[in-house]
């Protein structure tokens, strides 16, 4: 699969193949069918062509089957041209929709490009197949490039963020969301290995090349990766390669198989890369989101757990295995499907590299071992087994042998864990108990304690690669932070992590939205650009309020954070209140599934979810064993320990109130505040990730999964649809379409397309936002592709890519035409050079020819020979010449000798005033060196007091920051007193409450006491009433003997009653039992509540007490606020006038030091000097006898010496002078010190006490405070207790009162009963007498029974349920009274009374009955109305929902059209300017043939006058021939005279003398002759090739002509006709343009008609609505106001924290600097210890080497006596060190001194300024004085002139700029005086509020005075010391070469007796001498510099090297 992929060309998956994409055949089909999209099940959406239209609906035909269909008009889609098809940014799509987006992503997929744009995010769909666009060729690519100049790539996206961080220093981030699967991690990794290699350090970067072959795959797992980076194709430096290694580890450890990836993260993670300004990696850092543990313990069908558990059982050592105690595969139950392998991966090798991975990232070989132990001993943790007890359900565990290995691996004890697990110890009330496990709750603990001990570990491991990814030593400039998180779920089932992904997601698209909609627009009305503002409807505030809301009412989250506190609190509670409390909310929703599926559901933003709350109180509390934590805590392995170090603030088993079976220690409660819920810690964790993305330019990549099979080249269109609208594709590309996208600053603007509009903007200053206007208009731009604002110029996308395509052809054609010159002039140049070579060969060619003609001529030769013999008689000629040469040349030169004589003097007088210059110039440059030292020591003066002003700012803020902290402090104070004083109110409140309450219960009791005792006076009527009716039985006793018979069987009945009453008896029995323990129950609650009572009036009286305390308090703390504000200012005044005096005293320091070195120079040049004069005197002596020139010189030197000697004298005055001043500035400056000093010390001291008191007044109030909120908490539980018992006081009580009423019905009921049987016993009077005694005793019983059951009424008014019972018995007696009335026959009056009864209860059913028929009828109709009313709801919000369809769809149409009116605009604007274009270029065309057509007449006129030149050149040369032909005749005649007179010599021998003369004559002539000749012969010859070279010019340009104007033609013709033909074209289209525009017009007039028609439908409809969306939004604003004034307190606490935490680190440092002043202090003691120990030590030496040798004694004598000076010396010194402290004191208050200080500097700055401005004038004279030289000089010395011109040209410059210095330095001096008279101000108004301190002030002006006087005496001093300053230089001298005798002497005293040889002393009156010498230089330092010398001292005498010799003051 590499092997193929390594050979295919990258550039297929990259780069469309445009020649399929513009294929006029598709174009012609998509025009003449009509295509659109319709939608289709299998498709998602097909293609059809649109046959007719019948009115709603239209009749369709599919591309595909050719099967029609039809089909509503709103399903219908538009299809997007097919030049359109494959775009790589889909916001350039014409027809924007989903069917559009969805086809052009497909198309992509399927032809292997996998990354699309889409507006500003890339969308990324995996291909499950190995792609060859990863190597490092292509990250070459893609590195510097823009955007759009590249095709879509993830490494494009990362180029683009790195760009923008670099550029615009703005910290970036890289959003990756998608589906698990979707390929997030394998883009993060992408996005990582490019910025390591674009990013990578120099040292780091190897040029190391890819193989061709290298398997890139895009969804591979980690470890390809990890192998592929770890072979060296990318060689990055330490840190690249380790932040490459780090997401392996991570994927190892956070990564498992899934049933749709094989490599899926289940965490998410965000990486930030820190870049430094270079833009190279310094460090990162990664955080991690959500592990998903519980893949821990259990996995689903086909899935895995987390692949380090399967790498470690494959790749683990055989001693690696029996130190972890592994086993097989099938052995751990937490692996739940065994050992399941992945396609393409081998666990071993992947084990292998990752511990590779783990050693490059710096991990420690015992760190690997403790983490694999730790993964052993999660997965022992499934293998312990519990069993259930036969008899209890308590769990045991049979056997222990893994309990041991995991005891083993986790360093525990096995009997502890065994214990600590079955039977942990639980906190109830005060003690200890030891609870009993159950099976299941012992598994549940096991499972929670590995789920906890993986995260943990996963924890430890993030911290551990971001400490090796840390580089605290580079900071970081900025950062690109890569986040990976998983996409929006919406599973079957469910739960609270989907609902944490979830609101993850929400946050994330609000970020979204927000970047590209909300700020967007803002910038639009910020710009104040024509915009009107969109509302997409994406405003998801309300849905995350639903979750994260805090109250009024309060979020899911925070419900579920609320329901964790309750303890009876279960899942069923939590869904009961959040539907209480949200079940209004617009986003929430009841389920639409069952209950037992969901049990709530939520609109997220993209789509509804339903939601199951199964154990979520569980998952949010994440409940532990804590006695097994605190036993992993306290393990004997120190990373386990560390793992388990937070174990105070895990959810415990303490405090258990009521644990239900079913849910596992559901009400698990927190240990005192410690405990955070899961929820809030990942509300916390996301609000710290969204500022951080808030903060930077986020850069959006979608992943969206193709299939749920993993298969290549496959796509789900609907399920890519559903990832489409869950990532908000659509409206990103909308928005970006509708906005403009592309910004530019006006500068920018212009500066990069002014090229593009050359002459538009006019020379001189033109605002930026005018000139952008006129490049507007000139560039023809459309008004609706852009807008300007007030300060840039924004474009719709598409326009700055056009603008730079033109920008990029207008440089191209520039460049052209500057190479077309610079290749013309070459070539003309060469032609030049090449016509130069031709003729000089044809001048060679003809020579040679002409040589060769001539060599075998006799004549020739002879002439040759004749030649040389003819100049011997030109030799007197010559002679004579040459000798009128030489008188020439003399007077020549004697006129020379005489200028140069004279050219000397002149030279001489130049020299000497270029010498008077150069003293001139010297002078000129010391004191210019002078003014820049002046100017230097300004510059530091006014830096030191820039940097003491912004010390006073820091302070003065830093104050204000303290004042403001405090204030703060106090505010919160008060509010927390206010807080408590409205909780004791409330608390009060409550208490009054109950007592009201309680005296409501009594007045209650009271009454039923009351109804208890009328009921008692019926009770005692009756018996009256009985006692009557014996008296009437005993009167009847004798007419009841003849009943007797019947009382018989009257008494079968008796004995069955009586049976009855025993048994009521013993009910009775039992009931007076419970009576008694109720009664019990009662008197204790009356305890607890008399309790309750005295513990409240102790709390009052304690709350009372607190107030008081309080009060007292905070009196104390304002006076302690007060006192540390005044001595902390007393500090900052003093701190600033010892940091003032030290930065003077440095000054002053440096001052001396250029003095001291001034002065070694000026001797330095007088000692030069008179060596000079020296030397010069002895010149003198030897050329006395000189010139008198010389004599002059020598005067003039002397005058020089003079002069010099003068000015050394002069600047030794001054430097005397400034060195009086140096010295009384440095003792003022000295003992200012030592008072500010002394004063600082003071006001330490102070502070340090008020410090502590702070400290003991801050920590009573803490300790007050946590008291008063423990108070406060148990008042609180106290009070919730309370209330408690009082709503069961009030339960029990209304239930009373029920009962009461029923009981007093029931006595009425009884009081009837009795009446009737009084009557029925009247009646049968005379015949029952002995059944009356029966009845009798029944009735007694029964009133017994009654009384009994008043008292149990009466004792049982709380119990229900026992009132029941006695209802039961009262029942159960009436129907025995009834059965007697049966029995009894004679009583049928009463049976036909209940026939009668029964009728009428009978007629009353039957009435009954019909009534409830009616209602039922009434009912059904009502069920009718409803369903049909139900019905038509549902019809109209179909219909409505059409109406919304048909609208969206209409209003996307029109956005297309307004996108296609755009289009057509900018092309018609395109052909506009096409035209302009064409027109110029026929222009063009018409100048260039109108300027051939010159250059043509010009070339003939050219012609005709070189034909004329030839015409009168071929004249001359045959007159030329002629006359040669004349002249060889005459040659030929002379020849035969010559020949007649050598004939004739003999004859004529006389006549020899006249033949020569007339010989040489002819000679002459002859020559003369040859040479006009050979003239002639020149000038043919050149004519000739003149006319040669003419002629082939004129054949050559009349050619070239030709060929040009043949080409021209041709070209003309050739644009003439594509012009035209373009111009048809055009027309054409603009025809078609038109045609279109008209249909489109028509059918945007009929679909205004339809939108205001269904508009009409609408309003009505939508009336309801806006008015519930008004009142919503009222309420919503409501809300909003709620929440702001929410977040506002919210900020104001966290500043209060803030400014609390910075208090306390300010104080902190306080004690820390008093901690090192301490050291400081001890340090000191040390030294002084130390010193006294050597002086020991050599007393000891001493003592111990008398008994040495006799000649010690005497040494030993010597060293005592020396000692003794020594100690004198020293108690001197200690003398002087208390005068200087005693002036430090004393100089505390010296701050008029700085005020001189100040005074004196300015006038130094204005003595500066004198000398700048003499300066001036001196340069102008000198400037003068150059002109008259220059006019002197000019005209022989123009050289040295203008040197010394640039010179003076340079020096002025230098002048000028030192000039603009000073005046800046000037300013800078006003400014920062302008600063220190602000800081003045402020000083003195914060004295003016001092009054506390006038008294001091007081007494600081007494001591001013005695200072003025002591400064007086120092300056008499300082004059005395300035007289005997050459003796003390002498003293000092020989003081130092003392000293350095004494330190030897010292030296090898030691060394002497440490060796115990010989000791030899100097005198000790030199080394007294140097330590008065020591002491007077001691006099100028502080006390630290004072130490720090005496310590160097000490060093320095013990050093073996001798000591530098001190430089004199």
């Amino acid at each position: 699969m590499s092997q193929r992929s390594g050979q295919e060309d990258p550039e297929r998956y990259l780069f469309v193949d445009r020649a399929v994409v513009y294929n006029p055949a598709t174009q012609a089909d998509w025009t003449a069918k009509k295509l659109v999209w319709v939608p289709s099940e299998r498709h998602g959406f097909e293609a059809a062509s649109i046959k007719e239209e019948r009115g709603e609906e239209v009749m369709v035909e599919l591309s595909e089957n050719g099967k029609k269909v039809l089909i509503s008009k709103d399903d219908i889609q538009k299809m997007n041209p097919p030049k359109f098809s494959k775009v790589e940014d889909m916001a350039e799509l014409t027809c924007l929709n989903e069917a559009s987006v969805l086809y052009n992503l497909k198309d992509r997929y399927y032809s292997g490009l996998i990354y699309t744009y889409s507006g500003l995010f890339c969308v990324v769909i995996n291909p499950y197949k190995n792609l060859p666009i990863y190597s490092e060729n292509i990250i070459e690519m893609y590195r510097g490039k823009k955007r759009h100049e590249i095709p879509p790539h993830i490494y494009a996206i990362s180029e683009s963020a790195y760009r923008c961080m670099l550029q615009d220093r703005e910290d970036q981030s890289i959003l990756c969301t998608g589906e698990s699967g979707a390929g997030k991690t394998e883009n993060t990794k992408k996005v990582i290995q490019y910025l390591a290699y674009v990013a990578s350090s120099h040292k780091g970067r190897k040029d190391h090349n890819i193989p061709p072959d290298s398997p890139k795959a895009f969804k591979l797992q980690a470890i390809l990766t990890l192998t592929w980076l770890c072979s060296g194709l990318f060689a990055q430096g330490e840190l690249e390669r380790q932040l490459l290694q780090a997401n392996p580890i991570l994927e190892s450890f956070g990564n498992a198989k899934t049933v749709k990836n094989d490599n899926s993260s289940r965490f998410g993670k965000f990486i930030r890369i820190n870049f430094d300004v270079a833009g190279y990696i310094v460090g990162a850092n990664i955080e991690t989101y959500l592990l998903e543990k519980s893949r821990a313990i259990r996995q689903a069908k086909d899935e895995r757990t987390f692949h380090i558990f399967y790498r470690l059982l494959a790749g683990a050592g055989e001693h690696l295995r029996t130190d972890l105690l592994l086993e097989g595969f099938n052995n751990y139950r937490f692996l739940s499907n065994g050992n399941l392998p992945i396609p393409g991966q081998q666990d071993k090798e992947n084990f292998q590299e990752t511990m590779e991975a783990m050693h490059i990232m710096g991990f420690t070989h015992e760190e690997i071992v403790c983490m694999l132990k730790v993964v052993s001993a999660v997965l022992q943790f499934g293998n312990i087994v519990f069993k259930k007890e036969r008899n209890t359900d308590q769990a045991s565990m049979p056997e222990n042998t893994v309990a041991q290995k995991l005891c083993h691996l986790l360093g525990m004890n096995v009997m502890e864990f065994t214990r600590a697990i079955l039977t942990p110890r639980i906190k109830v009330g005060r003690d200890y108990v030891q609870k009993a496990q159950t099976k299941e709750q012992a598994d549940f603990a096991v499972e929670a304690l590995a789920k906890a001990t993986y995260e943990r570990l996963f924890r430890w491991l993030v911290h551990r690669i971001n400490k090796a990814l840390d580089r605290t030593k580079r900071q970081g400039a900025s950062f690109i932070g890569i986040l990976d998180i998983c996409f929006f779920l919406c599973l079957q089932l469910n739960s609270f992590e989907q609902l944490c992904i979830n609101y993850t997601n929400e946050k994330l698209q609000q970020l979204f939205n927000h970047t590209m909609f909300v700020l967007e627009q803002e910038e639009y009305q910020r710009e104040g650009i024509d915009w009107s503002f969109i509302d997409f409807g994406l405003d998801l505030q309300p849905c995350i309020e639903l979750i994260e809301r805090p109250n009024n009412p309060p979020g899911i989250l925070a419900l579920l954070d609320e329901e964790c506190w309750f303890p009876k609190a279960t899942d069923k509670t939590f869904v009961d209140k959040v539907l209480q409390e949200q079940g209004t909310h617009s986003k929430f929703q009841k389920p639409r599934q069952l209950k037992d599926k969901a049990d709530f559901c939520i609109i997220h933003y993209a789509g509804k979810v339903d939601y199951k709350a199964d154990e979520w109180l569980m998952k949010n509390m994440d409940p532990l064993n804590d006695n097994v934590a605190t036993l992993l805590h306290q393990s004997t392995d120190k990373f386990v320990a560390e793992l388990w170090k937070d174990v105070d603030r895990i959810v415990g088993l303490d405090q258990v109130a009521g644990m239900n079976e079913t849910a596992f220690g559901a009400a698990y409660k927190t240990k005192k505040g410690m405990f955070r819920t899961v929820g809030q810690l990942y509300k916390e964790q996301l609000s710290k990730l969204m500022a951080t993305l808030r903060n930077t330019n986020p850069n959006f990549v979608r992943c969206i999964i193709p299939n749920h099979e993993k298969r290549a080249g496959k796509l789900d269109p609907h399920l890519v649809l559903d990832q489409l609208r869950c990532n908000g594709v659509l409206e990103g590309i909308r928005i970006c379409r509708q906005g403009f996208p592309n910004r530019i600053v006006f500068q920018e603007f212009r500066q990069r397309y002014e090229i593009l509009t050359p002459n538009a903007i006019p020379k001189g200053f033109m605002d930026g936002k005018q000139a952008c206007e006129r490049m507007i208009q000139a560039l023809e731009l459309d008004c609706n592709l852009y807008r300007i604002g007030q300060s840039k110029i924004f474009f719709r996308a598409g326009v700055l890519a056009h603008l730079e395509e033109e920008r990029d052809l207008k440089i191209t054609d520039i460049i052209i035409y500057f190479q077309a010159v610079c290749r013309g002039y070459l070539a003309r140049k060469s032609f030049a050079k090449k016509q130069q070579q031709l003729s000089a060969l044809k001048v060679l060619q003809r020579n040679c020819a002409a040589y060769l003609k001539l060599r075998h001529w006799q004549w020739w030769r002879l002439f040759t020979k004749v030649k040389p013999l003819l100049q011997v008689t030109r030799q007197e000629e010559e002679m004579q010449a040459k000798d009128e040469e030489l008188v020439k040349v003399k007077e020549k030169q004697s006129k020379v000798e005489g200028e140069l004589v004279e050219m000397e003097r002149k030279h001489q007088q130049l020299v000497e005033e270029k010498n008077i210059l150069a003293e001139q110039l010297q002078a000129e440059t010391e004191l210019f060196a002078e003014a820049e030292e002046m100017r230097a020591r300004l510059a530091n003066k006014k830096q030191e007091l820039e940097e003491i002003l912004h010390d006073l700012e820091s302070r003065l803020e830093e104050e204000e920051e303290r004042s403001q902290g405090l204030q703060n402090e106090k505010k919160k104070m008060q509010s927390h007193i206010q807080d408590l004083e409205e909780q004791l109110d409330e608390e009060e409140g409550a208490r009054q409450k109950l007592q009201l309450e309680k005296v409501s219960a009594e007045a209650k009791m009271k009454k039923y006491e009351e109804d208890i005792l009328l009921l008692e006076d019926q009770n005692s009527k009756f018996i009256k009433e009985k006692k009557l009716l014996e008296d009437r039985i005993n009167e009847v006793t004798s007419m009841l003997t003849e009943e007797e018979e019947k009382a018989k069987n009257l008494g079968k009945t008796r004995n069955k009653q009586e049976m009855m009453i025993a048994e009521l008896e013993e009910r009775l029995k039992k009931e007076e039992k419970t009576r008694q323990e109720l009664e019990k129950a009662k008197r204790k609650l009356d305890g607890e509540t008399s309790d309750f009572q005295d513990q409240i009036g102790e709390l009052q009286a304690q709350i009372e007490e607190l107030k008081g305390q309080l009060g007292k308090k905070e009196e104390e703390q304002q006076m302690i606020q007060a006192r540390g504000e005044e001595e902390v200012s007393h500090k900052n005044n003093a701190l600033k006038q010892v940091r003032e005096l030290q930065a003077q005293l440095s000054e002053l320091q440096e001052d001396l030091e250029t003095e001291k070195q001034a002065r070694g120079k000026a001797e330095k040049l007088k000692r030069d000097l008179s060596e000079e004069l020296e030397a010069l005197k002895t010149e003198l002596e030897d050329t006395l006898d000189t010139t008198a020139a010389q004599q002059e010189l020598r005067t003039k030197r002397e005058q020089e010496v003079a002069e010099l000697k003068k000015a050394i004298e002069e600047e030794t005055k001054n430097h005397e002078a400034q060195i009086q001043d140096m010295r009384q500035r440095h003792a003022a400056a000295l003992e200012e010190l030592s008072e500010q000093l002394e004063q600082a010390k003071r006001f330490k001291a102070n502070l340090e006490k008020t410090k502590q008191s702070q400290e003991t007044a801050n920590k009573e109030l803490c300790a007050e405070v946590k008291s008063l909120q423990q108070a406060k908490g148990e008042s609180e539980h106290k009070r919730k207790k309370l209330e408690g018992q009082l709503q069961e006081i009030m339960a029990r009580a209304a239930e009373g009162e029920k009962a009461k009423g029923e009981l007093v019905e029931k006595s009425h009921k009884l009081q009837t009963e009795l009446d009737n049987v009084s009557a029925l016993l009247e009646d049968a009077e005379r015949k029952c007498i002995k059944t009356a005694k029966d009845v009798a005793g029944l009735e007694s019983q029964l009133q017994d029974t009654q009384e009994l059951l008043q008292e149990e009424t009466r004792q049982k008014l709380n119990l229900s349920s026992r009132v029941r019972q006695l209802e039961e018995e009262k029942n159960a007696l009436q129907e025995q009274q009834e059965e007697e009335e049966e029995a009894r026959k004679n009583l049928e009056k009463q049976v036909l009374s209940l026939q009668a009864q029964l009728c009428e209860s009978k007629k009353k059913l039957e009435d009954d009955v019909g009534t409830i028929e009616a209602l039922e009828e009434c009912k059904k109709k009502l069920q009718k109305e409803l369903e049909l009313s139900a019905l038509r709801l549902e019809e109209k919000t179909i219909a409505f929902e059409k109406m919304e369809k048909t609208k969206t769809r209409l209003q996307q149409e029109l956005d297309d059209l307004t996108v296609d009116l755009d289009h057509q605009r900018q092309i018609v604007s395109n052909l506009e300017k096409k035209q302009k274009k064409f027109d110029q270029m026929l222009a063009e065309e018409k100048n260039i043939s109108a300027r051939y057509a010159e250059e043509r007449d010009r070339a003939e006129a050219e012609a005709r006058e070189k034909e004329t030149k030839a015409l009168s050149l071929t004249r001359a040369l045959d007159e030329a021939l002629e006359a040669k032909d004349e002249l060889e005749r005459q040659n030929k005649q002379l020849r035969a005279d010559m020949e007649d007179l050598m004939s004739s010599k003999d004859d004529v021998g006389k006549n020899v003398h006249e033949l020569e003369k007339s010989k040489r004559t002819l000679e002459q002539q002859l020559e003369e002759m040859k040479t006009q000749l050979e003239e002639l012969e020149d000038e043919l010859q050149a004519t000739e090739d003149a006319k040669l070279r003419l002629e082939v010019n004129m054949q050559a340009l009349k050619a070239q002509y030709e060929r040009d104007l043949q080409g021209r033609d041709e070209q003309s013709d050739d644009k003439k006709r594509a012009l035209l033909k373009q111009v048809r074209e055009m027309e054409a289209e603009l025809e078609d343009e038109r045609k279109q525009r008209a249909l489109a017009v028509a059918a945007k007039k009929k679909l205004e008609l339809d939108l205001k028609d269904v508009e009409g439908h609408i309003q009505g409809a939508t009336k309801a609505r806006d008015e519930a969306i008004k009142q919503l939004r009222k309420l919503q604003a409501q809300l909003k106001d709620y929440q702001r004034e929410l977040e506002d307190t919210r900020a104001s606490r966290d500043d209060i924290f803030s400014m609390a935490k910075e208090n306390e680190k300010k104080l902190k440092s306080l004690e820390a600097e008093i901690v090192q002043l301490n050291e400081d202090l001890a340090a000191s003691e040390r030294g002084r210890r130390h010193a006294e120990q050597e002086r020991d030590e050599l007393q000891d030496d001493i003592s111990n080497s008398t008994s040495g040798k006799s000649a010690l004694l005497e040494e030993k004598r010597r060293l005592e006596a020396r000692i003794a000076q020594l100690e004198e010396e020293l108690d001197e010194e200690q003398g002087n060190m208390e005068l200087l402290n005693d002036r430090f004191r004393k100089t505390a208050l010296q701050v008029d001194s700085l005020t001189t200080e100040l005074s004196a500097e300015r006038s130094t700055a204005q003595k500066s300024e004198n000398a700048r401005q003499q300066l001036e004038r001196q340069n102008k004279e000198l400037r003068a004085k150059l002109g008259e030289l220059e006019g002197a000089v000019k005209s022989r010395f123009k050289a040295s002139i203008t040197a010394l011109e640039v010179k003076i040209s340079q020096l002025e410059e230098q002048l000028e700029q030192e000039a603009k210095e000073r005046a800046a330095a000037n300013k800078l001096v006003r400014r920062s005086d302008k600063r220190l008279k602000e800081v003045c101000m402020q000083v003195e108004d914060e004295r003016r509020h001092g009054d506390q301190y006038k008294e001091q002030l007081e007494k600081a002006n007494s001591r001013m005075k005695q200072l003025k006087r002591q400064l007086e005496e120092a300056e008499e001093e300082a004059t005395r010391a300035n007289a005997s300053r050459r003796k003390l230089q002498r003293e000092l001298d020989d003081a130092t070469e003392a000293s350095e005798g004494l330190s030897r002497e010292v030296h090898t005293l030691k060394n002497r007796l440490r060796r115990g040889g010989p000791i030899s002393f100097s005198s000790s009156r030199s080394g007294r001498r140097q330590l008065q010498v020591e002491g007077t230089s001691l006099e100028l330092l502080s006390d630290e510099e004072l130490e720090n010398k005496t310590t160097d001292s000490n060093a320095n005498e013990t050093q073996p090297t001798q000591p530098s010799q001190p430089t004199p003051e």
